[in-house]
C-alpha cells in the first residue's frame, strides 16, 4: 500500500464529511465560474463530496487564500505530476481537478494556513489565463454519469460491505464513517468518500478522478478493495502463524529449561549437555590447526541440537571422538642416523636383508632432503608439504610387516600408533566415504 492520500495532522470534526448541500454552498451550469485560481496539489488528490484538510507554506499559494477570501471563496485544485516540485507550471499539473470551496482557515505562526476544503465538482482546464501572482484557469465542468441501473445498486451494496470487511484491517478508517456516510442511496458519495479514505498512489486517485461513468467508478473500487483485502488477509495470517510458531518455540524452550532444572534438583545430568561440555574441553585441549577447530565446533553444534535418539547422533558423536582423539601439534624430532637404524633393524629381525636395505634407503633419502631443507630452502625443488612419506609392506600375515613398523619407528626416536584395518573389503573405511553417505565414518 502506497502512503496515505489524506492529511492526518489531526482528527476531522465530527459530522464534517458531508456534502456541498449541508454547507449550503451547491454549483451548478448556471453558477459554475468560468475562471478559478488553480492550487497545485503535491501527491495528493481531492475529490468531490469529501472535506479535507490541508497545508498550506508556499507563498504562492497563501497568495491565492489572500485573494480568494475577497471574490467568490471557490478554488480549483489540480494534482502536480511529480510531488518533489514545490512550484509546478501550468504543464505540470492535471488538467482534470475538483473545485472547492475553502470552509476554515487556521494561520499559524510560522507562516503556513491549515485549512479545510469541501470538494463540490469535477472541472476541466480549457486554458491558463495567468501565472502570476498564482495561476489562475479557464474552466468548464465536467459532468458525471450517475445514472442508476439494477447493476450500479447491487455494486453499491456489494461495496459497502466490501470497504466495511477492509476497515477491519485498516484502524485509520474511523468507525463513525462506517455509520453515517456510507449510504447506497448517494452512490456518488459513497465511491468519492470510500475513494478518499483508501490508500492509493497519486496515478490509481487521478484515474479514478477521471473516470466518467459510475459503473466505472464502482467496478475499480470493488476490484482495488477485493485485491487489497486479499493481502491483509494473507497478512494476518502470515502474522499468527509467525506468532504461532513463536509461542510454540517460548512454550518448548520454557519446558526444556524447566526439565534441566528438575534434572539439577534431582542431581541428574542431560547427557548432551554432559558429552557437549567433554568434547567442548577436549577441543580446547587439543592443539587444532584453524580449519579443523571450525569443523569441529561446528559439529559440536549440531551434535547439541540432535536428539540422543537421532541416527545421526552416533555418527556425528564419533567423528568428534575421532577428531579429538588424534595428536594434533604433537611431533617427534627425526633421528635419520643410519648406522643406528642398521643396528635397531638388525636386533629386531634376523634376516630380510633386503629390507632392511630398503629402509636403509629410505632414511638416507630422508637425510638427504632434510639437509637440503638446511642448506638451501629456496630451492624449487624441495616441497616441505612433501616431508611425509609411506612405506608399504606387502605379505601374508606373521612375516614381520607391523614388527617392521615398529623398528622403524623406534629407530628414528618416533611414537609407533597401530590402526588395525584387518577384515576389511572397501577403502570407503578409510577415505571416509561412510560419513559422506549413510552411517558414514570417519
Amino acid at each position: 500500500m502506497k502512503s496515505s492520500q489524506r492529511l492526518n495532522e489531526g482528527t476531522l470534526p465530527e459530522g464534517l464529511l458531508q456534502t456541498e448541500a449541508h454547507n449550503g454552498r451547491s454549483l451548478n451550469q448556471a453558477n459554475f465560474p468560468k475562471t478559478v485560481p488553480i492550487l497545485p496539489l503535491r501527491g495528493l488528490v481531492v475529490y468531490p463530496h469529501t472535506v479535507v484538510p490541508l497545508n498550506v507554506g508556499q507563498p504562492r499559494s497563501i497568495r491565492l487564500l489572500d485573494s480568494t477570501d475577497s471574490q467568490n471563496g471557490f478554488i480549483g485544485l489540480c494534482a502536480s505530476h511529480d510531488r518533489e516540485r514545490t512550484m509546478p507550471g501550468p504543464e505540470e499539473i492535471f488538467r482534470i481537478g475538483t473545485i472547492a470551496a475553502v470552509h476554515r482557515q487556521l494561520r499559524r505562526q510560522d507562516n503556513t494556513v491549515r485549512m479545510l476544503v469541501n470538494g463540490l465538482n469535477r472541472f476541466r482546464i480549457i486554458s491558463f489565463v495567468t501565472t502570476e501572482p498564482f495561476l489562475v484557469a479557464e474552466i468548464e465542468p465536467l459532468p458525471e454519469d450517475i445514472r442508476s441501473t439494477t447493476q450500479t445498486e447491487a455494486m453499491s451494496r456489494n461495496l459497502v460491505d466490501m470497504f466495511m470487511r477492509l476497515a477491519e484491517f485498516v484502524p485509520s478508517i474511523p468507525a463513525d464513517l462506517l455509520t453515517s456516510s456510507l449510504s447506497p442511496e448517494n452512490p456518488l458519495q459513497l465511491v468519492y468518500t470510500i475513494a478518499t479514505y483508501l490508500q492509493l498512489d497519486l496515478s490509481d486517485a487521478q484515474k479514478f478522478l477521471e473516470f466518467n461513468s459510475m459503473a466505472e467508478k464502482l467496478g475499480w473500487l470493488v476490484r482495488h478493495i477485493g485485491k487489497e483485502t486479499e493481502i491483509l488477509e494473507m497478512g494476518q495470517r502470515i502474522r499468527s502463524e509467525a506468532f504461532g510458531q513463536m509461542e510454540q518455540a517460548q512454550r518448548e524452550y520454557f519446558l526444556r529449561e524447566q526439565l534441566k532444572a528438575i534434572q539439577r534438583e534431582l542431581g541428574e545430568a542431560d547427557e548432551r549437555e554432559v558429552e557437549a561440555q567433554h568434547f567442548r574441553s577436549k577441543i580446547d585441549e587439543a592443539d587444532m590447526p584453524a580449519e579443523a577447530r571450525q569443523e569441529a565446533e561446528r559439529e559440536l553444534s549440531r551434535l547439541t541440537k540432535l536428539p540422543v535418539a537421532a541416527a545421526e547422533y552416533g555418527v556425528v558423536r564419533t567423528y568428534l571422538e575421532w577428531l579429538v582423539s588424534l595428536p594434533w601439534g604433537q611431533a617427534t624430532p627425526d633421528n635419520l642416523d643410519l648406522q643406528h637404524a642398521r643396528i635397531v633393524l638388525d636386533e629386531d629381525h634376523h634376516g630380510l636383508d633386503e629390507v632392511k636395505e630398503r629402509i636403509v634407503e629410505f632414511l638416507a633419502v630422508r637425510r638427504l632432503r632434510k639437509g637440503r631443507q638446511l642448506d638451501n630452502t629456496a630451492e624449487s625443488s624441495y616441497r616441505p608439504d612433501r616431508l611425509g612419506a609411506i612405506l608399504c609392506f606387502v605379505g601374508p600375515p606373521g612375516v614381520g610387516k607391523t614388527s617392521l613398523g615398529r623398528s622403524i619407528a623406534r629407530a628414528m626416536g618416533r611414537k609407533f600408533a597401530r590402526i588395525s584395518l584387518g577384515g576389511m573389503r572397501d577403502e570407503a573405511e578409510i577415505r571416509g566415504h561412510r560419513r559422506t553417505y549413510i552411517g558414514a565414518l570417519p
